[in-house]
């Protein structure tokens, strides 16, 4: 782990900065220009252009005020293809609840709250960070999943680690999702290996479309089986996407290679959530998911178990 980890090329990472109040943005720029290249934008719909331009590491969207809804602006930019994939998070004078799960429905990654302390918006920064360089080290060593093309066993051992540690350290849950296809060495007997194959490229592409958050990873962790990394995220957050993964899955439709059959699946899995503790273990927590997951299977199958 520890050498993967220093294979990660040293470079300085771009973050963009949309603000309206410009005392902010000079707090942010003397944080963070020592570690990083800083660019500003203003709260408006003119940052969308600027952030499709630059494409940065990261985006820190201020929303101090009610002026301008960010919100509105980072719903936009999720469904921007271009910058969809780019981490953004949010710092907020709104300190209630619903804002706050309104803002990672949205897709951000992460929710600080003013005050904050500068030496853990810096932490946080640094962790988002980390996590796109380690997707483009998948890209560039090819741990990826040749069948499906999402990461595979190995990076997914790799990243539970980085995603454990942080927890532990920040004090946050974690929660992971063990998956498995209901009845596949039947679809394949019936149908044969190769539309088994399509049947696993297209149950992982709506597994990877469907979890939101660019720090949620999916991975294939070996045959019909997949899982599921969400940090910051507790139980009823993580059984809720587990849920809606195993709907998309069932509303899945794929033809066989003649065209002339259109076969369904569905998927059973398992969820386990917890805060690390100093005596707890991975392995335990991933235990836990597959026993879970076992239940679901042994229980009826197509549904969560936790």
């Amino acid at each position: 782990m520890d050498i993967f980890l220093k294979e990660i090329p040293i470079e300085r990472n771009n973050i963009l900065v949309i603000a309206d109040e410009k005392s902010e943005s000079m707090i942010v720029d003397t944080l963070l220009s020592p570690d990083y290249t800083i660019s500003f934008a203003k709260l408006d719909m003119v940052a969308l252009e600027q952030a499709i331009k630059e494409k940065p590491d990261l985006i820190l969207l201020y929303i101090v005020t009610s002026d301008m809804n960010g919100f509105e602006l980072l719903s936009t930019m999720k469904n921007i293809s271009e910058i969809s994939h780019i981490p953004v998070i949010i710092v907020s004078s709104f300190n209630d609840i619903d804002n706050e799960e309104k803002g990672f429905l949205l897709g951000a990654v992460d929710y600080i709250k003013i005050p904050f302390n500068t030496r853990v918006l810096k932490a946080r920064i640094k962790t988002h960070i980390q996590i796109v360089q380690q997707f483009r080290i998948v890209e560039q060593r090819g741990i990826m999943d040749g069948l499906t093309n999402i990461p595979n066993r190995r990076y997914f051992d790799d990243r539970i680690v980085i995603e454990w540690r942080r927890a532990l350290r920040e004090h946050q849950p974690l929660s992971s999702l063990m998956i498995d296809i209901d009845k596949f060495k039947s679809y394949n007997d019936t149908y044969g290996h190769p539309h088994g194959d399509a049947l696993l490229k297209a149950v992982a592409h709506v597994l990877a479309t469907t979890v939101m958050r660019p720090t949620d990873m999916c991975a294939r962790i070996g045959g019909e089986e997949f899982a599921v990394i969400l940090p910051d995220t507790n139980l009823d957050g993580a059984v809720h996407v587990a849920e809606k993964l195993r709907a998309a899955v069932e509303a899945l439709r794929v033809p066989t290679a003649d065209g002339k059959i259109i076969t369904t699946v569905t998927i059973s899995l398992g969820v386990a959530s917890l805060i690390p503790q100093e005596n707890d273990s991975i392995e335990e927590f991933i235990t836990r998911a597959d026993v879970h997951l076992y239940n679901a299977k042994k229980s009826g199958r197509n549904r969560v178990s936790y």
